[in-house]
């Protein structure tokens, strides 16, 4: 596969969404070992670091495993098991203000990024660039989650330059764009891995588990809203489901 230097999609992540690819298309099956990192270098055009990367990320996420001395291996397919979620959707700042808890939140990055054909099914076709804003939320200065938003550009283009350290993104998005987070369209969980920089932002140690939940965000009108990722620290959080 050919790689396009000049998306703004990292090449990492490139690879990496094609190794998913390849997985959900059955080219990797469940049990078989991937190709090694030094053949997916020369498959891909790119240096064994960006690949380490991609397969840490894809052994973070469970999708593979690595086993010492013999390579790396597709897990089996996950479960999916739909739970429904009755009430509206709940920001963070609000859960924390109803626990007693101070919310706290850092922008660690943010920046636009093409939407990806999954992206497209829920935003729509048309859609084809994204700002991508990814912020450390904290409870009484404790690291909770990183959460990464994906919202269409150009309806949501002032939130790449709205100060967003320690306010609710929703309040934010429906003071500055009109837009009033109403409903999840679909949700789901699985448990990942911290890389070094999530444990970092979030102080656990390096290989932590963490809930993975992504949420598929409407407005009150039931229009696409948001593609929302959050990472959990999973002995710092609960669901009530």
């Amino acid at each position: 596969m050919k790689l396009n230097d000049n998306s703004l999609t990292p090449l990492y992540q490139q690879v990496l969404e094609d190794i998913k690819a390849g997985i959900s298309s059955g080219t990797y099956l469940a049990g078989e070992r991937i190709p090694s990192e030094a053949e997916l270098s020369q498959i891909y055009s790119v240096s064994r670091v960006t690949v380490r990367r991609a397969i840490e990320e894809l052994v973070g996420e469970g999708y593979l495993t690595k086993r010492q001395g013999k390579g790396t291996y597709v897990n089996q397919r996950k479960m999916l098991r739909k739970i429904r979620q009755c009430s509206p959707v709940q920001s963070f700042t609000s859960v924390c203000a109803d626990m007693g808890m101070t919310a706290g939140a850092e922008v660690l990055e943010r920046h636009i990024v093409p939407a990806r054909t999954e992206d497209q099914r829920f935003f729509g076709p048309s859609c084809e660039r994204l700002a991508y804003i990814s912020r450390l939320r904290t409870a009484d200065d404790i690291p909770i989650m990183e959460e990464h938003d994906l919202l269409p550009l150009p309806e949501f283009s002032c939130m790449l330059e709205e100060n967003l350290d320690d306010v609710s993104f929703f309040e934010v998005v429906t003071a500055k764009c009109g837009r009033t987070p109403g409903g999840c369209d679909s949700s789901t969980i699985e448990i990942a891995l911290a890389d070094a920089s999530m444990a970092a932002n979030l102080k656990v140690a390096v290989g932590s588990p963490l809930f993975f939940e992504r949420a598929l965000l409407t407005d009150d009108h039931k229009r696409p809203l948001c593609i929302s990722n959050k990472y959990l620290v999973g002995s710092r959080y609960m669901f009530d489901i």
